[in-house]
């Protein structure tokens, strides 16, 4: 038996799961409800075919592919089977997005004209020693963890028309970068900039100023994106807003009202599950497309091809 699968089996066996080395051969057997497909990235597309063949409902977790070509072709198929999948990110299912896009939408900011982020980590050595594909093409940050942040982008600023980027693996010197710096316009004419790092002393991150999981530590008052508008700005996931009053004299000299929004933070992977059995039971569209998980894998590669070849590139989808 192959060590990887005995390391596979120790863990059902910790919990007591039963163990299949074919997935096929398991959906024959358990007829579950809905497949959640968790596996490292390169064994997605492959999985999903699967599932979407044998016509059970399934979440892929994100990135929804690695390979575009694939996903065209698995969006093909979904469409032909008329298959129920969401994609797996999980923040568009957060109580944080939801509260900031009633802010922006609200018209208190204005109108948006800049967008400035961050997700900025340390990953410690025996992440990529548990999952050695993590050193290799497909499994670096921009992959692994931008695309949660194009995402939230597209939710709360619009369509990404168009990146700039310069990468680095000076750090640790993988297969894959450590750092990225990245410049965005959207469609609607709001320009962004957005600084990525797994190699970073710094709680600049969704997971550390969120508190949606507590596996990580929480910096409530800080925050890790500012959208600032003509109006005033607002700090995201601290809720905290800057905003000149209705009477007053728009200027630098003038000083700025102060709030601080209040909004009930929900587990956004709970919400994650809810929705996929609304769509299993109930056949809800999805909150996350497979279009959509497409369109964020498209970008990702949009930010590689532009460090990588040192041009701008334009990220408008066509068709």
């Amino acid at each position: 038996m192959a060590p990887k699968n005995k390391a596979n089996i120790a863990v059902a066996e910790k919990f007591s799961q039963p163990f299949y080395s074919d997935l096929a051969g398991a959906l024959l057997e358990i007829k579950p409800d809905g497949v959640l497909l968790a596996s490292p990235n390169e064994f997605h597309y492959e999985q999903a075919k699967t599932c979407i063949n044998m016509h059970f409902p399934v979440l892929i977790e994100k990135p929804f592919i690695l390979n575009i070509r694939e996903g065209e072709s698995l969006l093909k198929l979904i469409s032909k089977k008329n298959a129920k999948v969401l994609v797996g990110h999980h923040r568009m299912h957060s109580s944080i997005m939801k509260k900031a896009k009633e802010i922006i939408d609200s018209g208190v900011l204005g109108e948006v004209v800049s967008y400035r982020g961050s997700a900025q980590f340390y990953k410690p050595n025996d992440y990529f020693e548990e999952g050695p594909w993590r050193k290799k093409k497909g499994g670096g940050p921009l992959m692994l963890n931008m695309i949660h942040e194009v995402s939230n982008m597209r939710a709360l600023c619009g369509e990404i028309a168009e990146v700039q980027a310069l990468v680095s693996n000076s750090i640790r010197g993988f297969e894959v970068e450590d750092t990225a710096v990245i410049n965005l316009r959207f469609v609607n004419g709001i320009l962004g900039s957005f600084v990525l790092s797994d190699v970073a002393a710094s709680w600049e991150s969704w997971e550390l100023t969120a508190g949606e999981n507590n596996a990580y530590p929480f910096y409530p008052k800080k925050s890790c994106y500012s959208i600032t508008g003509t109006l005033g700005s607002l700090s995201v996931p601290n809720m905290e807003i800057n905003f000149f009053n209705k009477s007053d004299k728009r200027s630098w000299w003038t000083e700025f009202a102060e709030d601080k929004i209040d909004y009930n933070r929900d587990d956004p992977l709970l919400g994650q599950l809810s929705h996929f059995n609304d769509i299993i039971k109930f056949n809800n569209k999805p909150k996350v497309s497979a279009l959509d998980g497409l369109i964020n894998v498209k970008i990702i590669e949009a930010i590689k091809l532009a460090a990588y070849k040192g041009v701008s590139v334009n990220c408008i989808q066509k068709g």
